[in-house]
């Protein structure tokens, strides 16, 4: 029987075990790391705003397999698929769009997703089964595609879609970034009808936790972030304060089981102002459950109080690099001294931090590598990652590896190992891609295995329950790989 309204599918496809898709570096983690999927989550929220039959698979967090797709839609003939797809999971995601077309010829299939931002012709030259690509900020545009195939479709008054027209593939204007956020639906809400919050799980955060955002964006431009570049953009823009803390306090009403918030926001902290105003409103409200943000280094010793005071236990923080001519080619606008200087007002706010460390960026050699490892050792964060730079089509980090050489392949296949975590494919003046992997895991091996750390680790352990329930899960993974090389 053929509903009233259409049958949508959100797709995040089956791949590998664990891919986690939601990630800024998509792929199976050391430490069994799986993000929500909350682009298409909220994007997901926008095509239920509509009022059409919307359902949401999250394969790779449920575990499921394309067979379970297909047995899973027997009663929901689908009229509209559109898959979020990931540069490492690209060809994987074209085949799985190939055999529903397959199943479901009438269906209309679109993708949405960082690489189909960045490249989007190109599945239109692998596939003759996709009819769109929604690109950049994609929320409004599936709406949009919704609306039009229930009211008389006509895709070329889209604003930020590709498509097909015939045997020519046109490329609508860009729709403009969403100015008003509060619009959108809470993401919690498309959590709780669609996903399993147990499923996803962070390191550095307390389990379970529910991942949302505040705000989209960041003025910084660091040439190597996937987000900003094809999603988030440039300009921050930020929900209400109030709108937030409502989400917040439904959240502690109706998610028992959560035990901590993620803002995962490009720099929850961009705006000292209005992260002090929201931190306020939780004391206020008495929003009691801790919580993580993404922050840059430069944040102030009197912000960092009162987040502290507001709940907020780990602040995941990219230093990148020890080495400040890397720092200013990055983009960042920050300083080794910043760095530093975090350091020590963290620590004596009382708030943790994880420290991201890449290594294989512009100029780096042998020596400037060291000069990381020693600093995330004098930084001391709670956590730490160290990886090769990873680069994806639509960053200027990419274009520049691809011009220059350094880019050892194109083939999106070789961005993951066979077991799916992150491969090296970039190479420097003096370091082949093994190289930089081996010394990723040497830095890994140093950061986790000094004596000062793991008495730090134990004695969190002891005093925090909970704390000691993340450290378990998280090392009972990532113990696999501190003498197992990476490749």
């Amino acid at each position: 029987m053929i509903p009233d309204r259409l049958n949508v599918l959100m797709l995040n496809a089956p791949f590998l075990k664990r891919y986690s898709r939601g990630q800024r570096n998509p792929g199976v983690t050391r430490s069994d790391t799986m993000y929500y999927p909350y682009w298409m989550s909220y994007a997901t929220g926008a095509v239920e705003q509509t009022g059409v039959n919307c359902k949401f698979f999250d394969c790779p967090g449920e575990g499921w397999d394309y067979g379970d797709v297909e047995q899973k839609l027997e009663d929901f003939p689908p009229h509209l698929i559109i898959l979020d797809t990931t540069t490492p999971s690209f060809y994987n995601d074209i085949e799985v769009l190939d055999k529903l077309k397959a199943k479901y010829p009438k269906a209309v299939f679109g993708m949405a997703g960082t690489h189909v931002t960045a490249l989007p012709e190109e599945p239109f030259g692998l596939t003759k089964n996709i009819d769109f690509v929604a690109r950049g900020e994609y929320d409004y545009t599936l709406r949009d595609v919704v609306l039009g195939l229930e009211n008389g479709y006509k895709p070329g008054e889209i604003q930020g879609l590709t498509w097909r027209k015939g045997g020519e593939i046109v490329h609508n204007p860009d729709r403009p970034f969403i100015k008003n956020l509060d619009d959108l639906k809470w993401v919690s809400k498309v959590y709780k009808n669609h996903l399993n919050i147990r499923n996803y799980f962070n390191p550095d955060c307390l389990y379970p936790n529910i991942t949302l955002l505040t705000g989209r964006g960041c003025p910084y431009k660091c040439s190597f972030c996937l987000f900003t570049h094809t999603i988030s953009g440039f300009k921050t823009r930020f929900r209400s304060v109030e709108d937030v803390l409502d989400e917040l306090e439904y959240i502690q009403n109706d998610f028992a089981d959560a035990k901590a918030y993620f803002f995962e926001d490009d720099i929850f902290t961009i705006n000292e102002k209005r992260c002090r105003e929201l931190c306020e409103g939780m004391i206020k409200r008495g929003i009691r459950r801790k919580w993580n943000a993404n922050s840059r280094a430069d944040i102030s010793f009197e912000t960092l109080k009162i987040m502290k005071k507001a709940g907020c236990r780990a602040l995941c923080v990219g230093f990148e690099t020890g080495n400040q001519e890397i720092i200013d080619a990055y983009g960042k606008r920050l300083t080794v001294e910043d760095y530093y200087r975090f350091s020590k007002n963290a620590r004596k706010a009382g708030i943790t931090f994880h420290g991201c460390f890449i290594v294989g960026g512009p100029g780096e050699n042998r020596k400037t590598m060291q000069k990381t490892l020693k600093m995330a050792m004098d930084l001391r964060p709670d956590t730490a990652q160290f990886y090769p730079l990873m680069v994806y089509p639509g960053t200027p980090e990419y274009d520049r590896m691809l011009k220059t050489g350094m880019l050892v392949t194109t083939d999106y296949t070789k961005w993951l190992t066979d077991t799916g975590l992150h491969n090296c494919i970039i190479r420097t003046e003096d370091q082949e891609p093994e190289e930089l992997i081996k010394f990723c895991d040497y830095a890994r091996r140093r950061f986790y295995l000094r004596p000062s750390y793991l008495w730090y680790k134990a004695r969190r352990a002891v005093v925090d329950p909970q704390e000691r329930k993340r450290t378990i899960k998280a090392f009972r993974v990532f113990a696999r790989y501190l003498y197992k090389p990476s490749i």
